[in-house]
C-alpha cells in the first residue's frame, strides 16, 4: 500500500499500520466513545523517541500531548509494548527463515548518561567514567532484542547480567547458548548452567585477541554493537532522559518496533 496518512518521515505507513492496528486494546466498554485516533497517537510517540522531543514539543497536528503521554505510559504498565515488540520479532525472524524462538544470543551493556532530572537507579560506571545508567539487552543472531533491563551504572556488569537473564528459567527454552564479553567472567557461567538443569544453558566467553590494541570487529559481539547503533538513531535515547527505568525500557521496545515494522513486507 502507499505512504499515505503520514504528516512526518518517521510515520508509519499504510502497510506497517496495518501489523499493529489490532494489537490497540479497544475503548474501555461503558464509557464514552473513544475519539481519539490511535494511529496519530502511535506516530506522535514514534516521533519523540526519534526527535528527542519534550511532551510538551509534540507537533499540533497530533493529539494533546497530556492524551499521547496517558496511552503510552498505559501501554507500558499494561506490558502492550513488551507484546507488540515480541510479536513483531517473531515475524521478523520466520521473514528471514528462522524459527520464532531464537538457539542463540548476545549479551551486552552500554552505559549513558542521565540528566539533572533524577530518577531512580542512577551510579556510576568506574570503567566508563560515566554516571548514568546501564542498558542491559540481550539479542539474538539477527540483532533483535529479547531482553532488556535498564539499571544503575553502578551496578557490576554480572549482576546486571543476572536480572537479564533469570527469566530465562521460564522463557525463550530453545535458547542454548549466550556469547558475553570476558568482563562477564567470575562465577556467572555456572549460574546459567544451573538456571535449566533441563534445557541447558551454556555461556561462552567471546575473547580479544591477545596483543592487539584498538578497535577490532570481534565474532559474534558485532552484533549486539550494532543493536546498539540502531539504538542511537533514536534522539530520545542519546542520554537517559527518564525518571523511571521502566520508561527508558519502553524506549528501547519502541525503538526496536519501529525498526521491525520497517522490515516487513
Amino acid at each position: 500500500m502507499g505512504m499515505s496518512n503520514q504528516l512526518y518521515p518517521n510515520d508509519l505507513t499504510d502497510r506497517e499500520w496495518e501489523y499493529i492496528r489490532t494489537l490497540i486494546p479497544p475503548a474501555k466498554p461503558g464509557g464514552r466513545d473513544r475519539t481519539t485516533d490511535m494511529r496519530l497517537t502511535v506516530n506522535a510517540i514514534f516521533y519523540l523517541n526519534h526527535t528527542g522531543c519534550q511532551w510538551r514539543y509534540l507537533p499540533h497536528e497530533y493529539p494533546p500531548w497530556q492524551t499521547v503521554y496517558g496511552y503510552f505510559r498505559t501501554w507500558r504498565i499494561t506490558g502492550l509494548w513488551e507484546r507488540m515488540h515480541d510479536r513483531l520479532r517473531g515475524l521478523v525472524r520466520e521473514q528471514e527463515g528462522r524459527e520464532r524462538q531464537p538457539t542463540a544470543a548476545i549479551l551486552d551493556s552500554q552505559s549513558v548518561k542521565t540528566t539533572d532530572r533524577g530518577g531512580i537507579e542512577r551510579g556510576f560506571d568506574a570503567g566508563k567514567q560515566v554516571f548514568g545508567r546501564k542498558r542491559h539487552i540481550l539479542v539474538d543472531t539477527l540483532g533483535l532484542l529479547l531482553r532488556v533491563v535498564v539499571h544503575s551504572a553502578g551496578t557490576q556488569d554480572r549482576d546486571g547480567a543476572r536480572a537479564v537473564l533469570a527469566p530465562l528459567a521460564s522463557s525463550f527454552s530453545k535458547l542454548r547458548k549466550i556469547w558475553v564479553d570476558s568482563i562477564y567472567n567470575g562465577g556467572i557461567a555456572e549460574w546459567v548452567t544451573n538456571l535449566r538443569p533441563r534445557n541447558r544453558l551454556e555461556l561462552e566467553v567471546v575473547k580479544r585477541p591477545e596483543g592487539v590494541k584498538g578497535f577490532l570487529v570481534l565474532a559474534r559481539r558485532w552484533v549486539v554493537e550494532r543493536t546498539f547503533a540502531w539504538l542511537s538513531f533514536q534522539r530520545r535515547l542519546s542520554k537517559d532522559y527518564e525518571y523511571l527505568p521502566e520508561t527508558s525500557e519502553a524506549f528501547i521496545r519502541i525503538a526496536m518496533i519501529r525498526l521491525m515494522l520497517a522490515r516487513l513486507p
